[in-house]
């Protein structure tokens, strides 16, 4: 198994726009806005993808360091980032996808997340199949490493 990490930063109230945030819509593939779930980040094109990591501490690293990117932003204090973080390695192992979305100023919404692959939930065939998914992946591993080094 492997994790490939996805961020989002938009309106939020493209978030009501239902039918072209499923994979079935014709407008899928285009549209700017994230996934209804988790897993259908794989469904789209692979350009999307921010990381993807071999070894779920990285992407656990990676998901610090996206939060620790928007937490001055936020309005109001949430779910505390070392619990995300405890929840985050107890699921991935297991095959579960992360996502985190939370509220910015001006109405803008942020979705910071995670996707298992294979994935338990969804059959989309891995986004960076392939001999250029091994290369990003030990690329993307050497950058996390340093970031986990480096702390945020």
């Amino acid at each position: 198994m492997h994790w490939h990490a996805y961020q989002w930063v938009g309106a939020g109230v493209g978030r009501g726009d239902e039918a072209v945030r499923r994979p079935l819509s014709p407008d899928f593939a285009t549209s700017v806005l994230s996934p209804r779930r988790t897993g259908d980040w794989r469904a789209g094109s692979g350009s999307r993808v921010a990381a993807t990591f071999e070894e779920v501490w990285l992407a656990v690293v990676w998901l610090a360091g996206a939060y620790s990117k928007i937490r001055e932003e936020l309005p109001l204090p949430g779910v505390l980032l070392e619990e995300r973080l405890e929840a985050a390695l107890d699921l991935l192992p297991r095959g579960v996808d992360v996502r985190w979305g939370e509220w910015l100023p001006g109405g803008r919404f942020v979705t910071i997340g995670v996707a298992c692959c294979p994935n338990r939930y969804v059959p989309h065939p891995c986004p960076m199949r392939g001999p250029s998914h091994e290369r990003a992946a030990a690329v993307l591993t050497l950058t996390a490493r340093s970031t986990w080094e480096v702390g945020p």
